[in-house]
């Protein structure tokens, strides 16, 4: 970001800044010209009170969290030129002897330090309660379609990016089901809206080339219309954690919960567009009729679908996974922004083969992120740390490139906390809030780390951002945090192990 800027700042005036720079003190990080204006349209929280309170350089496009209390200007910021004034007074009154003036001054003198260093104190307090949790706020994607529908700009392809925009954040377990289910009934409202503004009067040929935005009851089973049943159930993180598909008897566990559905092994492997009609029209009722006996009912949802055509039909959740498989493949010869305008062609509604490409990727994705945290839980690699839990993903392995990008080692992390608290008879285990490792670049000896809050937080809010800055001021430890969310950083490998240990004893 600081590179992007001070490469163009000579030629810009506005900058938008989207799901970037407003957890940040832009104005002091960039050194931008005071003629530089920044609107910033993003989702981590909290934001920075700098760019809050900024008068002429920084615009924050939405509304203020509803649940997130801004603390008060004069608490935070102070006027120093104040607690000078008062100096000079009483300087006229000739008739004061000397002492007497210089007793008084050092009385109030006293008394300005007393009340500085009390404000002070209570500033430090509040800055602490405010910003001792990384969390996520609405969607960029829903607040960019919403300025759109004020005015009047909005369509059905705007309001199909709002919703994926939307169906990452609850994936990625970013924001509570609260919210989620909120933000559908809103979305499903202006989906409603703007289909019926499209019109009905239209002929055949017209048909074939509509968009078609529809909102139906769904499995929660990771791309399950583009793969087989099987491998849909068993990497998909609820199934695969409520029936302990990773232990050792999981595979088993698996065909006894496919015969119980009525669904032959034979049809379960086939693709899902190539089982028979019968079995894929009642696939749905199938699960339905088991989920609460395996504790699956989280997989019984709704979701929204896109049709354009008759080729181009996926589902929302089809496209977060594709999207998130595609922005994380770089490798050396595959540069970060390649990925990203891929990722972006994948919203196209005329980039079918790109979409089609990152599903095969997520697949791959989802498989490894099953197969590693298989191999960590077996070999009961999830250890305790004091109060939190630690996992290493191991080196050497092929697939250990995926976890050098965050979002596969967030899935991992997520998958492997849910699994290990489900199998603990530890009471205390929901509490637990663990951090994850993998090796990031051999060459320069540095790993990436991401926390996850404990699996009990209805509000996924984390205390890592802060935590991981404190443990590193505490041991001395160069961290980079070269990601927007603080929760992600990069730490040379021969310093992880003191910085855990302070760690630790932070959350201890």
């Amino acid at each position: 970001m600081i590179n992007a800027f001070e490469e163009n700042c000579e030629e810009i005036k506005n900058v938008i800044m989207i799901n970037c720079g407003g957890t940040l003190d832009l104005v002091e990080l960039l050194q931008p010209d005071e003629s530089v204006v920044f609107f910033i349209l993003d989702s981590h929280r909290p934001y920075d009170l700098c760019n809050i309170y900024s008068e002429n350089q920084i615009r924050i496009l939405g509304k203020p969290d509803e649940d997130n209390e801004i603390p008060e200007y004069n608490d935070i910021f102070r006027d120093d030129s104040t607690d000078e004034e008062d100096e000079s007074e009483g300087s006229d009154n000739e008739n004061e002897s000397a002492q007497s003036k210089r007793r008084r001054l050092n009385e109030e003198d006293i008394l300005r330090r007393s009340e500085r260093r009390k404000w002070m104190e209570n500033r430090a307090t509040i800055l602490f309660n405010y910003s001792q949790y990384s969390y996520y706020g609405k969607s960029s994607a829903i607040l960019v379609f919403e300025m759109a529908w004020n005015m009047s700009k909005d369509n059905l392809d705007m309001a199909w990016w709002a919703i994926v925009g939307s169906t990452e954040q609850s994936i990625l377990s970013k924001v509570e089901s609260r919210i989620t289910v909120l933000e559908e009934g809103s979305l499903q409202a202006h989906v409603s809206r703007l289909t019926h503004r499209q019109g009905v009067d239209i002929n055949r040929q017209q048909q074939q080339s509509i968009v078609r935005v529809t909102y139906d009851k769904d499995l929660q089973l990771a791309l399950y219309r583009h793969w087989t049943v099987e491998a849909s159930l068993k990497y998909s993180m609820p199934t695969a954690v409520s029936l302990r598909l990773w232990s050792i008897r999981g595979e088993q566990r698996l065909r006894e919960v496919l015969a119980e559905m009525g669904l032959p092994l034979v049809q379960s492997r086939q693709l899902f567009r190539a089982m028979d009609l019968t079995f894929r029209q009642e696939f749905k009722q199938m699960v339905e009729k088991l989920a609460g006996k395996y504790k699956v009912n989280s997989i019984i949802g709704s979701s929204f679908t896109l049709q354009y055509g008759y080729r181009f039909k996926y589902c929302a959740s089809d496209m977060v996974y594709a999207m998130l498989a595609l922005l994380d493949s770089t490798t050396k010869d595959r540069q970060p922004q390649r990925c990203f305008l891929d990722t972006l062609d994948c919203l196209s509604r005329t980039n079918k083969d790109i979409v089609e490409d990152g599903i095969e990727k997520a697949k791959l994705m989802l498989h490894n992120i099953f197969k590693t945290a298989q191999s960590i839980l077996e070999a009961k690699q999830v250890q305790k740390f004091g109060s939190l839990l630690y996992l290493s993903v191991p080196d050497g392995n092929i697939d250990t490139y995926l976890f050098a990008h965050p979002h596969p080692l967030i899935m991992l992390a997520q998958f492997a906390l849910k699994a290990y608290v489900n199998s603990s008879r530890n009471r205390h285990a929901p509490e637990w809030p663990l951090v994850a490792s993998a090796m990031f670049s051999a060459e320069e000896g540095t790993c990436l780390l991401v926390g996850i809050p404990p699996v009990c937080e209805d509000q996924p809010r984390s205390l890592f951002g802060k935590a991981f800055e404190q443990a590193a001021k505490n041991k001395n430890c160069y961290i980079e945090a070269d990601y927007f969310d603080s929760t992600i950083i990069r730490l040379k490998v021969e310093e992880r192990t003191k910085f855990l240990d302070a760690l630790a004893t932070l959350l201890a």
